[in-house]
């Protein structure tokens, strides 16, 4: 938690920034919640700050820099912009050439491009795990349901197949079932994957009354850990049950679980469990 004087939070869509705007105003740090409208959660804005749409970059950085901001997170859900129909400002127009560059290369990329613009305007880019270590998934089970051999058979396979669609920037989730892979995570995002897993035959997934498979999501090879680090909640638990999977698993120290607790009671209610792997355990080097 050293280092920095004042936090700018850039904030998404989803339930990631409102849970570092709490812990920052319970632990009475310094802080400023940048919100990117219309995505920020509307819980945000009772938190010190402003909102200001994607393409206002320069507008972003002048009111973290005149709020007193030194260091900066930029989490929450992002949609890939439309950069013909967004509306830019005069700092963001500048930063075109780079974004438009990096965008056929991945998220990963596009997100580094704009990582290291908010470097060169003088912020401190950190991980929200550097800010608030809590958020890291731990090792090992959580909850009342630990994997069976054969579902840690289908973890190391998911894990292997996240690892190589990582490598191309394409996704960090894969969901595997007794060895067969059922989806590998693109541009929809996890939830949207898992409601493609819940419209397959329970010839090949699992039911409610006997669940199969699990979802793994684990960072890319290529992964720049400040940003986009794979994330789970409640509504991943949730999905992840009504696709009759066995279980959700993600990279111990490489993922973040946002409200852990409730994550654990939610996964306890469906019978599901909850793994932190390590790349080792899975026989990986």
């Amino acid at each position: 938690m050293s280092g920095w004087r004042k936090l700018g939070i850039i904030a998404g869509g989803g339930d990631l920034p409102v849970v570092l705007a709490e812990h920052l105003a319970a632990t009475q740090r310094q802080y400023f919640v940048a919100r990117i409208k219309p995505m920020a959660d509307l819980a945000l804005e009772r938190h010190p700050g402003v909102s200001l749409g994607l393409g206002a970059m320069g507008g972003r950085m002048d009111a973290m820099r005149e709020a007193g901001c030194d260091a900066v997170v930029l989490i929450g859900q992002v949609a890939r912009p439309d950069l013909k129909t967004l509306e830019l400002d005069d700092v963001a127009r500048a930063m075109l050439p780079a974004l438009i560059a990096a965008m056929p290369q991945g998220d990963d990329a596009l997100l580094r491009a704009v990582l290291a613009e908010h470097e060169r305007a003088g912020f401190r880019v950190l991980g929200v795990d550097q800010v608030m270590q809590d958020l890291l998934a731990p090792a090992g089970t959580l909850g009342a349901v630990a994997p069976s051999a054969a579902q840690m058979r289908d973890m190391a396979k998911a894990a292997k197949v996240a690892a190589m669609s990582g490598a191309f920037d394409i996704g960090q989730g894969v969901v595997v079932c007794d060895g067969l892979v059922l989806a590998v995570e693109a541009q929809e995002g996890t939830d949207a994957m898992l409601r493609r897993v819940a419209e397959l035959p329970t010839t090949i997934r699992g039911a409610a009354q006997a669940r199969r498979g699990v979802l793994v999501k684990r960072p890319k090879p290529i992964q720049e850990r400040r940003i986009d680090l794979p994330t789970i909640g409640v509504r991943t638990i949730e999905g992840a049950a009504v696709a009759g999977l066995a279980g959700v698993a993600v990279e111990a120290r490489g993922a973040l679980m946002v409200r852990r607790d409730e994550i654990v009671a939610s996964a306890n209610r469906a019978g599901v469990f909850v793994y932190g792997f390590t790349p080792q355990e899975l026989g990986e080097p």
